[in-house]
């Protein structure tokens, strides 16, 4: 199995990063996993069909909002908080508190 492209830290971009969280299934996704440490992605699979939930995590992963561990066939997500509190203090946090106002 190929390993899938994830930046390093070095990589990542503020845009790429905005243009990832732009999305509301894409933010559906990361609150997920704000929640829980990681996630197999098989739970979003009643959230959306197989091939709209692949392209979302490949944009989160390409845009270093979202990790890929690999165990067999398995691929467990999870955020990278630190990369992106360390390269934009606060954004995250900002983001994620903003959306869950606007679902309150």
């Amino acid at each position: 199995m190929r390993k899938p492209y994830q930046p390093s830290i070095n990589d990542i971009r503020l845009s790429s990063v905005l243009h990832a969280l732009s999305d509301p299934r894409r933010l559906q996704i990361v609150m997920s996993l704000k929640d829980n440490t990681e996630q197999n992605c098989a739970i979003y699979y009643d959230l959306m069909p197989k091939s709209t939930l692949t392209h979302h995590l490949k944009v989160l992963r390409e845009a270093g909002v979202a990790q890929v561990r690999i165990d067999g066939t398995q691929h467990i997500y999870s955020l990278r908080v630190n990369d992106l509190e360390e390269l934009f203090p606060g954004l995250l946090t900002a983001v994620l508190n903003l959306n869950k106002e606007m679902i309150e």
